[in-house]
């Protein structure tokens, strides 16, 4: 089983690794998502024709620790979770593809350990979450109903009124309440950066946003202005919940960006 503990404070961690050759891509999810959202949707496929691609469940998520506590979803111990499967794996550098929480969690690595990045391709991420923000995304009162355990309250209550595609829904429905209200928690408190340690990001950085994804959407032309390195793509007539899907024109996206890279 492709499990580490984390040496830092003994968290468990999920990840699955394809082995081939290539430079390595490391997957990093969304919230209340999983690793399993990048095979499903077609990203591994898709990217590791020529590139080794690596998952992984964040703690709070998939198969990795579910701690209940809010001091343990800190930007510092969820870095410190790569870290250690990297350190596993034997590899010094990787492309981070991350979305939403998974791009926020690069961005910070790319910020603390930038020689452990090649480059970094952000998903309808963002370098803040304004207080009240996530209340807006899923429904109000949605921390409460996760504080109470009610998972399916959890999943019914999205905006789209129930209505989500099977495999986020399943997604949804796998977590454990708890954890994610305290990951949720950190993420309103714990999880911002600074503008200007943005400014102090050299890693060349990819932002993929949605048009109809506001805030976000303002906030990586803030981000593009900002990173010394960055190119910013809008995908038309995307929200946040939207952004992975089709995948197409994002894969175009990443693809050109590397191959500009390595010219």
């Amino acid at each position: 089983m492709p499990m580490i503990n984390n040496p830092v404070d003994g968290s468990d961690i999920f990840f699955d690794d394809d082995g081939a050759e290539g430079e390595p891509i490391l997957f990093l999810h969304g919230s209340a998502l999983s690793r399993s959202i990048w095979r499903g949707l077609g990203y591994t496929k898709a990217l590791g024709e020529d590139h080794r691609t690596i998952r992984m469940d964040l703690r709070g998520h998939g198969k990795s620790a579910k701690s209940h506590d809010v001091a343990e979803y800190t930007m510092d111990k969820v870095v410190s979770d790569i870290q250690a499967v990297l350190q596993h794996l034997g590899l010094e550098r990787v492309h981070i593809v991350g979305y939403s929480f998974g791009a926020r969690t690069g961005l910070h690595l790319a910020m603390t350990h930038p020689e452990q990045v090649i480059s970094l391709i952000m998903l309808g991420g963002t370098y803040e979450i304004t207080p009240g923000e996530i209340g807006k995304l899923f429904f109000p009162g949605y921390l409460e109903v996760l504080r109470r355990g009610d998972i399916e309250g959890f999943v019914t209550g999205q905006e789209t009124g129930g209505k989500l595609d099977p495999a986020t829904r399943l997604a949804f429905k796998s977590n454990d309440p708890l954890a994610l209200a305290a990951y949720y928690e950190a993420a309103e408190t714990l999880q911002n950066i600074d503008l200007a340690d943005l400014a102090r990001i050299k890693i060349p950085t990819l932002l993929l946003i949605g048009t109809r994804d506001q805030p976000r959407f303002d906030q990586n032309k803030i981000m593009v202005r900002t990173l010394p390195n960055a190119r910013m793509v809008a995908l038309p007539g995307r929200t946040h919940g939207g952004t992975l899907y089709p995948i197409e024109p994002i894969v175009n996206a990443i693809r050109s960006f590397w191959a500009g890279r390595q010219a």
